[in-house]
This record gives structure tokens, sequence and C-alpha cells, in this order.
């Protein structure tokens, strides 16, 4: 019966493989030599791979237990770590990494703290601590945190309770671009060959006006052009003929929507619709992204057009998609940074 060689210390273990190595060498079998030596056939079969890899020096001992210099954190160590981690980014601590990955938590944890950390004991310390590898999203340089806490304590629900005295119904909305080589998700393929999906060398593009609510409610354009002043009126009309309450519509600070086009329209039909504007640079704060997110992945991203007005084929019949299960467009309110608008 064979015995287990990993109750011997690492020598020993060292000693075995050498002797088992070289008595198959000499030309005894791997089934004779564990009998031989009282180990199973596998870890013989293992011992030469690993000689006909790396030689002799493949066969040493290797040190065992933590490597000398690495320590484990203590308690306020970890939390203090974690906390920063959470609450910053690494270039807001002057250290040269975009993202928070193993290898700037690894410097964070050396210059912080002075301790010494492997790769993989950062990855299990973050695993510990609730952290998971994601794509992070883009939030601008130049946004005003006050303003956005203020829109969020203050502004918005003052809306929301102004909406509710007047009975009007709070739209979001905002617009887009799509182009022909857009593309989302991935694509299974043999390993080490990049898939090649087929598609038309010539771009072309169309844009998309949209506004939702958070009880799935979706107004869109489709169009050709680009966004522009008259465009917007264009979308407002629409979105005041079909709608059987005043509409507030909030978006972003574009220079359309701030043109004195769309202000003289708006003052003749504030009894109709009132626009507000979120606070610069908050792209996240809108639900409407969520849409455009959305059509960008799956009726584009996952959609070969080979002409423009497939592709806009496409975008309406996706959108209608949308229109009609109402149940799907609330879930985008379900996103973190929107959820303050689910209400």
């Amino acid at each position: 019966m064979a015995n287990d060689a990993r109750s011997l210390s690492p020598d020993a273990q060292e000693t075995l493989r050498r002797k088992a190595v070289a008595a198959v060498r000499a030309g005894m079998s791997q089934v004779d030599a564990a009998k031989v030596f009282g180990v199973t056939r596998h870890a013989v079969g293992k011992w030469m791979t690993t000689f006909r890899a790396g030689g002799e020096a493949a066969l040493a001992a290797k040190p065992q237990g933590r490597p000398k210099g690495q320590v484990r954190l203590k308690g306020k160590q970890a939390a203090a770590i974690s906390n920063v981690i959470r609450d910053r980014v690494p270039d807001q601590l002057k250290l040269p990494f975009a993202l928070w990955t193993r290898e700037a938590v690894r410097t964070l944890v050396r210059r912080k703290l002075g301790v010494k950390m492997s790769l993989s004991t950062v990855g299990r310390y973050l695993k510990r601590w609730g952290f998971t590898p994601q794509k992070p999203r883009r939030r601008a340089y130049e946004q005003n945190n006050a303003a956005v806490q203020q829109w969020l304590d203050e502004t918005y629900p003052a809306i929301c309770k102004r909406a509710k005295a007047e009975k009007a119904l709070i739209y979001w909305g905002d617009e887009m671009g799509l182009r022909s080589d857009d593309q989302a998700g991935r694509s299974y393929a043999p390993k080490g060959k990049t898939p090649v999906i087929p598609g038309t060398g010539q771009r072309f593009r169309c844009n998309v006006v949209s506004a939702i609510t958070n009880r799935g409610h979706v107004g869109f354009m489709v169009i050709k052009k680009g966004f522009t002043a008259p465009v917007f009126v264009q979308f407002l009309r629409r979105l005041v003929r079909y709608s059987k309450r005043r509409v507030f519509l909030i978006v972003d600070g574009h220079p359309v929507h701030r043109s004195r086009y769309a202000a003289a329209w708006l003052a003749e039909h504030e009894k109709q619709i009132r626009v507000f504007l979120l606070p610069g640079y908050s792209p996240e704060l809108n639900p409407d992204e969520m849409l455009n997110n959305d059509v960008k992945s799956n009726a584009v991203g996952r959609k070969r057009a080979r002409t423009q007005k497939q592709m806009m084929t496409n975008v309406r019949r996706y959108l209608d998609n949308r229109r009609a299960n109402p149940e799907l467009v609330a879930r985008y309110f379900h996103e973190a940074s929107v959820r303050y608008a689910a209400a």
C-alpha cells in the first residue's frame, strides 16, 4: 500500500523524488518504482513530468508556509485599507494606477502600512472584504459633488412634490448617436483565435431622442439628422400630444436643451410641459441612460445592419417592443445610481 509522502519533511520528499526519478531513468518502470518507494503510480508520473520540464533543479524542495517578510493584517489595518479602496480612487492617493487592481492594492498596503504581500494574498483579502472585479462607470472630474447631493436631497424631491400637486408626469429624457460599427458582447471561438464578425465597411449612423417614466412609459424618435433645437422641439410636441397629463421633463444641460429656440417654445406651452436640468456632468443620475445602453447593446451591437434604413428599422422595432413592455422599462430604475427616481 502506498504511503502519503506529504507527511515527510521537505528534504525527505526531495530525496524520495530524486531516487524515484533516478530509478526510472536507469530502466525501472514507473509501476515498479512506485512499489519500491512506497508511493502511488500517479506520484512517480508527476515527478517524471516535472523532471522532463525542468531537470534536476525542478525536483528541489520548495519553501513552505508564508513567504518571509509577509505578515497578516490586523483588524484595524484591514478595515483602513478596505475603506480607502471603497471611498477613493488610486490617483487621488497619487498612486500610479487608474483602477484598484491587485497590484494597486498591494502598493497601497506597502506604502500605507509597510507590509509586503503577494498578489494572491491581496486577492484573498479582497475576496474576504467583499470586493469583486467589475467594470467601472466613468465619472467626469468636472462633476460637482455638492450639486449632485443637493439634487438628491432637495431639488428632485421638490420636483416630485410639485408634480404630485399638479398631477404632472415626470419623464427622463436623453439623446444618443448610434453607429454601424458599434459592437457589444462576446463570441465563443477556439482558444487563441479571435473571432471575426462580418460587417459592412461603410459607416453610417442615426440618432435617437427618448424619454421614459418610472412606470415604464416610453416616448422616442429615431432620426437621420443630428440633434438640433428644432428636432428637440419636435420631440416635445410629440411628448405633449401623447400625454394626457402635464409633463415634467428632466434632461441634462445639453446646449440644445438650453437654446433660445427651445426656451421660446416652452414658454408658449408652459401649461403643458416644463423642463428641468440635471446637475452638470452627471449622466449616472438619468434613468434614460439605461435605455440608451439597452438599445446600443441589443438593437445595434448584437444585430448587424447593412444600411442606415435597416439600422433605423431595427432600433424602432426594439423601442416599440420596450414601449409594449413597460415592466421591463420600469426595471431600469432598479439600478443603484437611479433608484432614487423609482418612487
